[in-house]
C-alpha cells in the first residue's frame, strides 16, 4: 500500500463488478491482481490466480465424488489453506461449506456432522482416523477424505464437468453456534451475506488494496471466515494466518509476513498485553485492529507499547455478522459497540437497531432492554430448525437475547447476555449443555453452569452442583466426568456444592439469582488455583 488512502467505495470500485456470489467476487479480483498473494503466513501460499485454478480443480473433483448444488461438505482442520480453498471450490458448485472445530469431543462432533448430513467430510491428515470414527458411527455416514487428497490433484487437469452458477441467495456456509437448548445450531448464510459482510469490513477498517489481514482466530469462527478472509478478498488483499494462535510468536509471524491488520477478541488482546515484551517484534506493520470488547487499558497498551494506532470496537453475532462498529472516520467511544453498520455500496441506512422492553416496545435512550437488529446481512435460517428460526425474529428484527442501551448520540452499549450463554475465550458455550452433562454424573442430583468474570476478559465457567447424597463427589471427579464428554474449553473452572438450586414456578433454574450470589465464587473450588487439590 502506498500513496493517499482510498475511500471504501473507491476500493471496491477499483475492481470489476460482480454478482454478489463468492465465485464472482473471486473472479473480479483475479481479473485485476492475479499474481498478488491471497493466502500467506505459516500455510501454503497461493496467489489469486493460483487459488482460483485450484478451487476449480477441487470443485471438479468433488463433483466427480457426487457433490451437487445444495450438498454440504464439512471440514475439520486447524487454520491452513484447506478451509479457504475448499470454501471457494464449494462456491463454484453451489454446495455448502461447513467448518467444524477439531477440538470437539467425539459426541460433539458426531452431533454436528449428523445434523448437517454432509456428502463429504474433509479432514487434515492427522485427524482422519478420529474423524472417520465419528463418521462411521452415523446412520448416513459421509465419505471421509484427507486433505492430501486435494493436494494430490493433478494441477494440469481440466474440470471434468461444467461448474454451477450459484445465485446470490443460495446457501454458502453453515456456522455452528451454541444455543440455549444445549445443542449447537447451524447458522446458514448465503453468498450475498458473505459478500456483503466482506465488503462491509472494508468500510469498517477502511481497508486498502493490498492490505494484509492477519487471522489468529480459527476458520470455524465467522470472524476469521467472513471478516479476515472475506475482507482480504473484498479489498484485493492478502490473508495471513497461522495454524493456531500463539501469543509468544504472533508478533514475529506478523512482522515476517507484513501483516497490516489484525482481528482480536478480548481474551487475545489481554493475553498479548500480559506477555513478556521480549516476544514483541517492533518491526511489525500492523496499524489497524478490530475486535471487542476493547477496554481503555487495552487500547493504551496496543497504542503505546505495541505501536498500533487504530483500534475499532464492534459487535456481531453468527446470525448477524458485523452489525455494529465504532466509525473508522468518526468518533470512537470506549466501551461502546458503536453505531449500526454501514456498507460502501449501499448508501443510507444499512443496519438498524433498537432497544425494547419485554413487550417489544422501544425504550428511550439510556434505558436498558433487549437489543433487536435488522440488517441485510442476517442469516438465512437455522439449518433444519424452522421453529427456532421463526422464534428468532419479530417482524424482520432479530432478537439478539442481549441486554443493551443506546446513548443520545445513537451509540450502543452491550450490558449483558439475556440468553443462557457463557462467553469463554471467544467461544459461545451453552449453559444448558453443561447442566445436562454434569447432571448425568451418577452422584449429582442437579447442576447449573453460569459465567463469571475472567481475569483475561470474557467469562470463566462456574458450576453449582447439588449432590445426590452425602458425602458429595469431589470437584475433580466432576471434571473427570466432563473431560471425555465436553471440549476442553467447556470444562468448568470453578465448582461449588449447594443443598439446592433456586427455581421458578415452572421449575426452571433461576440462573440470574445464582449470578447475584457473590458467595458462590468465594466458596468455589478453583481448578486453576495452585491449591486446586484442596476443597475449600
Amino acid at each position: 500500500m502506498s500513496g493517499e488512502a482510498l475511500a471504501p467505495l473507491e476500493v471496491l470500485d477499483s475492481f470489476a463488478a460482480h454478482d454478489d456470489t463468492l465465485p464472482s467476487l473471486l473472479a473480479s479480483r483475479c481479473q485485476r491482481v492475479p499474481d498478488r498473494a491471497l493466502l500467506a503466513g505459516e500455510i501454503r501460499p497461493w496467489t489469486y490466480g493460483a487459488a482460483q485454478g485450484a478451487s476449480l480443480r477441487i470443485a471438479a473433483a468433488l463433483a466427480r465424488e457426487g457433490v451437487v448444488a445444495g450438498d454440504r461438505v464439512a471440514c475439520v482442520a486447524h487454520n491452513s489453506d484447506l478451509a479457504p480453498l475448499l470454501m471457494l471450490a464449494l462456491g463454484h458448485l453451489g454446495a455448502v461449506f461447513v467448518p467444524v472445530n477439531p477440538a470437539l469431543t467425539h459426541d460433539e462432533m458426531a452431533y454436528i456432522v449428523g445434523h448437517c448430513d454432509p456428502r463429504i467430510l474433509v479432514a487434515q491428515d492427522e485427524m482422519v482416523e478420529r474423524v472417520a470414527g465419528v463418521a462411521q458411527a452415523l446412520p448416513n455416514a459421509p465419505r471421509v477424505l484427507a486433505a492430501s487428497w486435494i493436494e494430490a490433484l493433478d494441477a494440469a487437469a481440466a474440470p471434468a464437468r461444467s461448474i454451477a452458477h450459484p445465485r446470490p441467495g443460495d446457501p454458502l456456509v453453515i456456522i455452528y453456534t451454541s444455543g440455549t437448548t444445549g445443542f449447537p445450531k447451524g447458522v446458514v448464510h448465503s453468498h450475498r451475506n458473505f459478500v456483503l459482510a466482506a465488503e462491509a469490513f472494508v468500510e469498517r477498517l477502511h481497508l486498502q488494496p493490498g492490505e494484509r489481514l492477519m487471522a489468529v482466530l480459527p476458520f470455524f469462527h465467522l470472524n476469521a471466515l467472513f471478516y479476515s478472509f472475506g475482507g482480504a478478498l473484498a479489498c484485493g488483499g492478502t490473508l495471513v494466518t497461522m495454524p493456531q494462535f500463539s501469543a509468544s510468536r504472533m508478533w514475529r509471524v506478523a512482522a515476517a509476513h507484513g501483516a497490516t491488520q489484525l482481528n482480536i477478541l478480548a481474551a487475545v488482546g489481554n493475553i498479548l498485553g500480559k506477555r513478556p515484551r521480549s516476544e514483541f517484534d517492533p518491526s511489525h506493520r500492523i496499524r489497524k485492529i478490530y475486535g471487542g470488547p476493547i477496554s481503555v487499558e487495552m487500547m493504551q497498551t496496543f497504542q503505546q507499547d505495541f505501536g498500533v494506532p487504530e483500534l475499532v470496537e464492534g459487535f456481531g453475532m453468527s446470525e448477524i455478522p458485523g452489525a455494529f462498529n465504532n466509525p473508522f472516520d468518526g468518533r470512537r467511544k470506549p466501551g461502546s459497540i458503536g453505531l449500526p453498520a454501514r456498507h460502501p455500496r449501499l448508501p443510507g441506512t444499512f443496519a438498524q437497531a433498537k432497544v425494547v422492553d419485554d413487550d417489544l416496545r422501544e425504550l428511550p435512550d439510556g434505558q436498558e432492554g433487549e437489543l433487536l437488529v435488522k440488517t441485510p446481512i442476517s442469516m438465512v435460517e437455522y439449518f433444519r430448525d424452522p421453529a427456532q428460526t421463526a422464534d428468532a425474529y419479530v417482524d424482520g428484527w432479530l432478537k439478539t437475547g442481549d441486554i443493551a442501551r443506546r446513548d443520545a448520540d445513537g451509540y450502543f452499549y452491550f450490558i449483558a447476555r439475556k440468553k443462557d450463554i457463557i462467553r469463554r475465550r471467544g467461544e459461545n458455550i451453552a449453559g444448558a449443555e453443561l447442566d445436562r452433562v454434569i447432571g448425568e454424573h451418577p452422584d449429582v442430583l442437579e447442576a447449573a453452569a453460569i459465567g463469571v468474570p475472567a481475569p483475561l476478559g470474557d467469562e470463566d465457567i462456574l458450576a453449582v452442583v447439588v449432590p445426590r447424597s452425602q458425602p458429595a463427589p469431589t470437584p475433580q471427579s466432576i471434571i473427570d466426568w466432563c473431560a471425555p464428554r465436553l471440549a476442553a474449553m467447556k470444562l468448568p473452572r470453578y465448582i461449588v456444592f449447594a443443598e439446592s438450586l433456586p427455581h421458578t414456578p415452572s421449575q426452571r433454574v433461576m440462573k440470574h439469582a445464582l449470578k447475584k450470589d457473590a458467595t458462590l465464587l468465594t466458596r468455589a473450588w478453583d481448578r486453576e488455583s495452585s491449591a486446586a487439590d484442596t476443597v475449600p
